[in-house]
């Protein structure tokens, strides 16, 4: 698999909806997580991150705009013991509720289907890293119709152990604009990862269609000493 450059993957596609991005930076020092939203409907741009313990949650931006919160607040990322969760929608509960019950990333998700936000079925995309022994590895799910057909849930999950420096792994929700929007295809695309947690998270950022992008999440976490450090930026302030 090509190694693609994830700036210029975002800046030619005006809508890939919500996504993930995990690795390891290129010094080999850090664990590396992103996850951006975007919006087309006002319900959907009229959200913020905001911090909630380890991890985030959404929330609407203007209250008395928020005319359905189905699909759109949720918590995106919660930690649960030494494993970081990493997800679209309120799925990140559902992992959460049953890897603390002792069951795995993937029996967790056998529970869950795509969104049901028909014409579309929006792919549910998730992941986790782990931390161990001053390492990490991850792995990565999307759930999605077939082709569209919500008789049946596809569900595909990615596993990366020993994460190589410079390199991770990118998923989202839509091959791009579209009437009913297009599901994600294909396993994880496999990018590169450079610079700190600022260079990272300003090149995310300004890649993002700036008509589109709402709010962007980044972590870095140093193997060596459990540090994290997070950045938000939300489109509205």
């Amino acid at each position: 698999m090509n190694k693609i450059d994830l700036s210029q993957e975002l800046k030619n596609n005006a809508y890939p909806g919500r996504g993930i991005v995990i690795g390891k930076s290129d010094c080999g020092k850090y664990a590396v997580t992103g996850y951006f939203i975007m919006g087309r409907s006002e319900n959907s741009r009229n959200r913020v991150f905001v911090e909630d313990g380890d991890g985030i949650r959404t929330q609407a931006f203007d209250p008395s705009k928020l005319t359905d919160p189905h699909l759109i607040i949720y918590a995106p990322v919660r930690v649960l013991g030494n494993k970081l969760i990493v997800t679209n929608g309120d799925q990140t509960d559902t992992i959460y509720e049953l890897m603390d019950k002792q069951q795995t990333f993937e029996q967790s998700l056998r529970t869950r289907e795509f969104e049901d936000d028909a014409p579309n079925y929006t792919p549910r995309i998730s992941g986790i890293l782990h931390f161990e022994d001053k390492g990490f590895n991850y792995a990565m799910s999307i759930l999605k119709s077939a082709n569209g057909n919500p008789d049946s849930c596809q569900r595909y999950t990615f596993t990366y152990s020993n994460p190589v420096n410079g390199e991770g792994r990118f998923i989202h929700t839509y091959m791009g604009d579209g009437n009913p929007l297009p599901s994600f295809e294909g396993e994880p695309k496999l990018v590169g990862i450079s610079g700190n947690i600022d260079e990272f998270t300003d090149m995310l950022w300004t890649s993002l269609n700036a008509d589109n992008k709402v709010s962007l999440f980044t972590r870095f976490v140093n193997l060596e000493t459990g540090e994290v450090e997070t950045r938000i930026i939300n489109k509205n302030k």
